[in-house]
């Protein structure tokens, strides 16, 4: 046999067979190999046979191919292609298993976790250990310890005293003897003649440890079926009282199978209804709409400084009650806007003394975008955020709540569910919501835990749902189905067939049966410009759905006005100034009251600016009740005037300070006149405002030089801030370049290690990987000589930082203490201070 069509002998040698192709696809998908780049291809099978990186490799396999390696963990070693594919298909042959055994045995072998070709197959040693069936760690499979593993302990004597009882001729060891009963639990013709004569008591008792767990217990005088299964080896003895069924009996029971369900096809995502697309889109853009002015009254009412931040970080709970009420949304509901503007960068802390939440000055920007442009930047930071705002009221390792906006929220596996869980639902045919049932079962088929089930409380579970229930408060997802704009964000392409020429009715349901889609692939975005193209496209599906501002209101005779869908910016921000909001919804109604009016009096209003307002944007007369309301509150503003002694009244109509006097409410401020037209009191000025205002006046405050203060909200910032980094789940995936030098630096030190050399006794094998060791006259006169010959050497190198390595170079210069060389391991030239290279060593004549 040739070198080339020799099998190899261990991972490394595997991997050194592979092309450029499958090395890049090994570390694309095991991206902890590369951080930092292996030296050679001996060192990156080492790193691949890591417990930690065995683990998350395993972590990252679907159902069926994490089978396939479990099974092989259970197979004896190498096992060959037809016995693995028996442990899986059994011995009826499941067509679905053999369809698709080919591709989960190629997965394990693109993630080096299986080498060797297909008469000997080899699961990495890690891998092997984590999977195989122990008494400290079942195997999923149910199977326990081989006939071999389970009489190791045992006498040789009652190994004899078995084999007889089996029927089996005794043997002239324990080894052949355990050969010899491994092979009659194989056969299936004479284990089935065995259990032929099995009492009915013995055959109920292996029925219940056949799919496992395979140990029970036992007395110390067993019952006469239980001694029949013992004496034959079909239960072997484990421990005192404790016996356990032997893996080639299970396999028997079981016809061949490891595993009691193979599941070689993922489970089909259910549709729970379908509408039509139309009424989709319609849906997830009204909740669009709903999320910017949630989002706008958050910071709104955080405008001034918002909650105080905890001295661990965070929203208290106080305060997120709070803000639940202000917005009139369940907590948790809160949790997630205020996170979601977190994530998005328009929500920080101030950094002051007393540290406080207030908006950032990117929350000003965010303003001025265009609607859809706004929504499309909150719901990329969600598709993208590693915070959990579905965490927030748990607990921590340490038993501590976990608040809003504080530590410990961050999930690095919440992006990635995130996006395949709209890639699921992308799948569905337009305008079908999911069955969460189905979708988790899909996920957890996807990406399955070692246990044995599924738990509803697993974080991916978890990070699922709240998926599907935040999409929905988004606008990401309408009546549950995913939206043209939803889509957009993943990546995806738009949905085939014009929506247009689709038939309109009052009803909104599609007859089955209805079109599926093809599988979808939604690669998460990486880089800020792959986010930006799919930001941009989702707003500009969104943006035709969005209802157009308005500039005009509906005045009622009740003090009401009336908005029958979004305001522009000016408009709602006077109105919300002169009016309160009383109800919301597709119409928001504003109530004037008497303290509003004052409120946009206090704020630099005049009666005739507020009555040209409202009848300029009144698509209805002025309602006589309001023009009263107006004109009355302008003609008392500002007839008091507070100002600072501690405090002092004065009005130029004496009746009014003599009512103030007279009334018994004004005693707590403790008024006296000095003058017939000034009050003073002992009470600082904006006490006594609010004082006066309850007792019906309408005082207005006025400066040192007797001016008239305007009252206007302070819009309170916080210093710059970015948005929160998503916390990443292990290294980042490396892109072309990257991989590509990292291959080639790979092979080039590979080459390097395994160079021969002339004064290795070993010569033509494979370097052992110590670096050569020559003094400084030696490595000097062996470099002069190779820039004359223009051979190639191999050298030892230690950088600055301390680390060796080797390489193989070829000198082109040697002078100034430095050495100037091609050098193959890097693939370029380069400079080498001579001091630093710990020896020098010819390479073997017949190496290229």
């Amino acid at each position: 046999m040739s070198p080339e069509t020799t099998a190899p002998r261990s991972l490394a040698e595997a991997l050194r067979a592979r092309d450029d192709a499958s090395l890049s696809a090994l570390l694309r998908s095991r991206p902890d190999l590369i951080t930092p780049v292996p030296t050679d291809l001996t060192q990156l099978a080492t790193r691949a046979g890591t417990r930690a990186s065995v683990v998350r490799a395993l972590e990252r396999l679907d159902r069926f191919t994490l089978q396939t390696a479990e099974a092989l963990a259970v197979a004896r070693e190498p096992a060959t292609y037809d016995e693995l594919l028996g442990l899986l298909a059994g011995d009826d042959a499941d067509p679905a298993v053999t369809a698709a055994f080919p591709h989960a045995l190629g997965t394990l072998r693109e993630q080096a976790l299986l080498w060797g070709p297909d008469d000997r197959l080899r699961l990495v040693r890690t891998a092997r250990e984590l999977l195989a069936p122990s008494p400290q760690h079942p195997s999923p499979t149910g199977l326990g310890p081989t006939v071999g593993e389970a009489t190791a302990g045992m006498s040789p004597g009652r190994i004899q005293e078995i084999v007889a009882a089996a029927g089996l001729a005794s043997t002239h060891d324990s080894v052949s003897a355990v050969a010899a009963l491994s092979a009659l639990f194989a056969d299936r013709s004479r284990m089935s003649a065995l259990l032929d004569e099995a009492p009915a008591d013995a055959v109920e008792v292996l029925s219940r440890l056949v799919w496992g767990p395979p140990y029970g217990q036992v007395t110390a005088e067993p019952a006469a079926h239980l001694r029949w299964l013992i004496g034959r080896g079909l239960l072997l003895p484990t421990a005192p009282g404790t016996v356990v069924l032997p893996r080639e009996v299970a396999l028997h029971l079981r016809a061949g199978r490891a595993h009691r369900v193979t599941e070689p096809v993922p489970p089909a995502v259910e549709a729970a209804a379908t509408r039509r697309p139309q009424a989709v889109d319609a849906a997830a853009a009204g909740q669009a709409y709903t999320t910017l002015a949630t989002v706008e009254e958050l910071l709104k009412d955080w405008h001034e400084g918002g909650p105080a931040v905890l001295r661990a970080g965070g929203l208290s709970v106080r305060d997120l009650k709070r803000t639940a009420v202000a917005l009139d949304v369940p907590e948790p509901v809160a949790a997630f806007w205020v996170e979601l503007s977190y994530a998005a960068g328009l929500v920080a802390s101030d950094g002051e003394a007393e540290e406080r939440y207030a908006a950032t000055p990117a929350y000003d920007t965010w303003l001025e975008l265009p609607a859809a442009e706004r929504w499309a930047l909150l719901a990329t930071a969600w598709l993208v955020a590693t915070r959990t705002a579905g965490l927030v009221g748990g607990r921590d390792a340490k038993d501590r709540t976990l608040s809003a906006l504080g530590p410990g929220l961050d999930r690095s596996a919440a992006p990635e569910v995130r996006h395949r869980v709209l890639a699921l639902l992308a799948e569905l045919p337009e305008g079908a919501s999911p069955d969460p049932d189905s979708l988790l079962a899909r996920l957890y088929w996807e990406r399955p835990s070692r246990s044995v089930r599924p738990s509803p409380d697993e974080l991916r579970a978890r990070l699922a749902r709240w998926t599907l229930s935040e999409a929905e408060l988004l606008g990401v997802t309408g009546r549950g189905a995913l939206s043209a704009q939803g889509r957009a964000l993943l990546g995806l392409p738009a949905p085939a067939g014009a929506r247009a020429a689709e038939p309109s009715g009052p009803g909104d349901r599609l007859p089955a049966p209805h079109r599926r889609r093809p599988p979808v692939t939604a690669p998460v975005p990486h880089s800020p410009a792959e986010q930006a193209a799919t930001a941009a496209r989702a707003a500009a599906l969104l943006a035709p759905l969005l209802p157009e501002p308005l500039d005009h209101v509906l005045l009622q005779a009740d003090l009401t006005a009336v908005a029958p869908g979004p305001l522009e910016r000016p408009l709602a921000d006077t109105l919300g100034v002169l009016a309160d909001v009383e109800s919301k919804g597709g119409a928001t109604v504003y109530r004037f009251t008497p303290a509003s009016v004052r409120r946009a009096l206090d704020a630099g209003r005049s009666a005739s600016d507020l009555h040209a307002f409202l009848a300029t944007h009144s698509r209805t007369p002025v309602p006589q009740p309001l023009a009263y309301l107006i004109d009355d509150m302008a003609r008392r503003h500002g007839h008091l005037r507070i100002g600072a002694a501690s405090a002092y009244v004065r009005c130029d109509d004496e009746a009014v300070l003599n009512e103030i006097l007279a009334d018994k409410r004004s005693q707590e401020f403790a008024l006296r006149r000095i003058a017939p037209t000034v009050l003073v009191a002992q009470t600082d000025p904006a006490s006594l405002l609010t004082g006066l205002r309850a007792m019906g006046f309408a005082p207005a405050a006025e400066s040192a030089e007797g001016d008239v203060l305007i009252s206007r909200a302070h819009a309170h910032r916080t210093p710059p801030r970015t948005a929160p980094e998503p916390v990443p789940d292990g290294p980042p995936v490396p892109d072309a370049t990257l991989l590509g030098a990292a291959i080639r630096a790979i092979r080039a030190g590979d080459l390097a290690s395994r160079a021969p050399r002339k004064d290795d006794p070993a010569a033509g094998r494979p370097g052992n990987g110590t670096l050569p060791r020559t003094s400084s006259a030696e490595t000097l006169a062996t470099m002069q000589a190779a820039v004359m010959t223009g051979e190639a050497v191999w050298i030892g190198y230690v950088n600055a930082e301390g680390a060796a390595s080797q390489r193989v170079i070829a000198p082109i210069r040697v002078e100034g203490g430095f050495v100037t060389a091609y050098d193959h391991t890097a693939d370029e030239v380069r400079t080498y201070p001579l001091h630093r290279v710990t020896g020098v060593a010819e390479l073997a004549d017949d190496q290229p």
